[in-house]
């Protein structure tokens, strides 16, 4: 089986457990949702159960929420994981080192991360050093079956993932939002008076029509300047040296 949740005894008043692995911080705002976590998780498990294959795997569906809430000053929209095996990480848009060729859509963000701030592909999509200075790379729902994408919208993440985006609003602390497509735009209204970038999705489909030359990167590092924090460092470690 790919993964079980807790059962819960029928007279017990105990919260649902998140995952232990989760940070401090993630794990007491998102506490509110556990009970949707568990949820979603049983539903996924059951689908699971009846043949299909889950994507990311089990240890990375919450993958997002293991570094601090606290650390996040610029938090970037996906839509769901790659559905192609071996390709999802839990950190929307990245893929594992190994991975080749890189999905399109990332080949595209790299493709607009050196027009816009020069900074050239590393030969690799794993974009875990964004992660490491506080980019949140949040799908807006975490889990997909392979082969189908999109196929686990409205079973209940983004209920999971909306929450998430209210404890980062609600911190009062130098944060940027980008939204890319029009399943990112959806949660604008959340974002209260957060600076946000928002441009068309870097698909093949859409690119072209809205994501080149919005030049993203250069303008997340403006605003977080202008709100008295540090820019990103884009760049990212070659091949080489993963």
């Amino acid at each position: 089986m790919w993964f079980t949740t807790r059962t819960l005894a029928p007279m017990s008043t105990n919260p649902p457990a998140l995952p232990a692995d989760l940070a401090p911080d993630w794990a007491a705002a998102l506490t509110p949702v556990a009970g949707d976590v568990v949820r979603v998780l049983d539903a996924v498990a059951a689908r699971e159960a009846a043949g299909a294959t889950v994507l990311p795997a089990r240890a990375d569906v919450l993958r997002a929420f293991r570094r601090p809430l606290a650390a996040v000053r610029v938090l970037v929209i996906g839509q769901d994981p790659y559905p192609t095996p071996g390709h999802a990480t839990g950190l929307a848009f990245s893929v594992a080192p190994q991975v080749r060729p890189v999905p399109r859509s990332l080949q595209n963000v790299f493709t607009e991360l050196r027009d816009d701030v020069g900074v050239e592909a590393p030969g690799h999509g794993d974009l875990t050093a964004w992660a490491d200075q506080g980019v949140l790379l949040l799908n807006r729902v975490l889990t997909v079956e392979a082969g189908a994408a999109g196929s686990h919208r409205g079973i209940g993440w983004e209920a999971v993932t909306d929450a998430a985006v209210r404890a980062l609003v609600a911190r009062d602390a130098p944060l940027v939002a980008v939204l890319w497509g029009n399943d990112a735009a959806r949660v604008r209204p959340l974002l209260g008076a957060t600076p946000v970038v928002a441009s068309a999705h870097p698909s093949p489909l859409s690119a072209r029509r809205g994501f080149f030359g919005s030049r993203p990167f250069s303008r997340v590092d403006t605003l977080l300047e202008q709100q008295g924090a540090a820019p990103v460092d884009w760049a990212l470690p070659s091949d080489r040296l993963l």
